[in-house]
């Protein structure tokens, strides 16, 4: 039997993780605690169920952000990545190596769901280089974020 492996880390490569088995779904969470967590409008989690997680680079540093969980971020860089309960692990969507595979089918915690939220696809979209005269540096950017894919090592080659 084959088993589904899932893979990703943080932005800056040191943590990294691999998920064997099937995970259980995909959410987000509007409460007030996610969203301080995430710095943003909500937590995007992929809870792991019964799929085997192992770090392969690094490990989160924990946040005991209640008495029933603790989330996790990279040491390095602050991404976060896991919600840890005693129900199971959650690992945030945006640090899968490809994370169009997890789209949310429930959201939780809606009482501190914010009122725009639901009205976001209505905004004005621009693609990055839209902005390029207003913003010429990005012309030349060049990024250090990690791939979406393991590595031998990080940084590879001579980068900050």
């Amino acid at each position: 039997m084959t088993f589904p492996v899932y893979t990703g880390g943080c932005q800056c490569g040191a943590t990294r993780f691999r998920i064997t088995g099937q995970v259980k779904g995909s959410s987000i969470c509007h409460c007030r605690m996610c969203q301080k967590a995430f710095g943003a409008f909500y937590a995007p989690l992929v809870d792991i169920g019964e799929a085997k997680l192992a770090w392969t680079r690094g490990e989160p540093k924990h946040f005991q952000s209640s008495n029933h969980v603790k989330r996790g971020f990279c040491p390095g860089c602050g991404t976060p990545l896991t919600y840890e309960a005693a129900d199971g692990v959650a690992i945030a969507i945006g640090a899968f190596d490809n994370p169009s595979g997890h789209p949310p089918t429930i959201q939780y915690g809606t009482e501190g769901k914010l009122g725009f939220v639901d009205r976001l696809h209505d905004l004005p979209n621009r693609h990055t280089t839209d902005d390029i005269e207003a913003a010429p540096f990005l012309a030349d950017i060049i990024s250090y974020q990690h791939p979406d894919h393991d590595t031998e090592a990080w940084p590879e080659g001579d980068r900050p």
